[in-house]
């Protein structure tokens, strides 16, 4: 049975709008980051955390996430050593934490165990973007639920209405919507195209919030996401930020601020 009082839930309940979603690569820039970036984040006002699993063939990652997935790697970044790092996060962050990445590596730690793992640390959620969903109905879906993690669907502008709606029914928290169909990458701006999928999806007036990501990059980017959405997510950009930082936390803390034009 999902918990009741998954961080994710709350901070909907709490926020209706401006939701502010930041992706980052465990291990990366340095192995021992990923739990600092995480606290500046929640300092700096960012609303959830998404932290990434680097593997070693991200298909739907740009080059920025790739770049920062192979050089967290090469620093030494594990599941195992993911799950060392955030054993006690929970004493600094209470933000949602989502863990996005491959099922692969996943199954490779164990599929139960790294589940078990992330209820003990105090994740809320996964977002693993090639587990088919039937397959997450069949095979996982019971088993991530006794361990009160959300599973967190995508879609994108060729995502079929019947097909929203069953992920909608199925789903848990929010639904993260791509915004192109293309990489992720810090895109120039939003196009009208882009604009008509928001108005679309918006329009069948969803049971869950949406959030939007790829191509969101600063406050122009993210306020234009934010008036078809609850929010939007960024990744490639603030990876950026964090390769060329000299200082961390005024960086993130300075990142956040400008995203959220405060």
């Amino acid at each position: 049975m999902i918990q009741t009082t998954n961080r994710i839930d709350q901070l909907f309940q709490e926020k209706q709008g401006n939701i502010l979603s930041v992706y980052y690569t465990a291990g990366f820039p340095e192995l021992e980051d990923t739990v600092r970036i995480a606290q500046y984040l929640q300092e700096a006002g960012a609303d959830l955390i998404e932290i990434g699993m680097p593997f070693s063939d991200p298909l739907a990652d740009g080059p920025t996430i790739q770049q920062s997935g192979t050089q967290a790697l090469e620093n030494g970044m594990t599941i195992k050593k993911l799950f060392e790092q955030i054993k006690d996060i929970r004493s600094t962050v209470n933000i949602p934490i989502i863990l996005m990445g491959y099922l692969n590596p996943a199954m490779q730690y164990g599929l139960e165990k790294f589940c078990q793992q992330c209820q003990q640390v105090g994740i809320d959620a996964l977002i693993l973007p090639d587990l088919p969903m039937q397959e997450y109905l069949e095979e996982y879906k019971e088993l991530f639920e006794s361990y009160g993690l959300y599973n967190i669907f995508l879609i994108s502008p060729q995502t079929s209405e019947a097909r929203i709606r069953l992920i909608d029914e199925n789903t848990h928290g929010f639904i993260y919507m791509v915004s192109s169909a293309s990489i992720t990458g810090a895109k120039s701006g939003i196009s009208e195209e882009q604009v008509a999928y928001f108005k679309r999806v918006q329009a069948m007036q969803l049971k869950h919030p949406t959030l939007i990501g790829f191509g969101i990059s600063n406050h122009e980017t993210f306020s234009k996401a934010c008036e078809y959405a609850s929010g939007a997510i960024i990744g490639s950009a603030f990876i950026k930020v964090v390769e060329h930082s000299k200082d961390l936390k005024s960086d993130v803390k300075k990142y956040v601020k400008e995203v959220k034009n405060e």
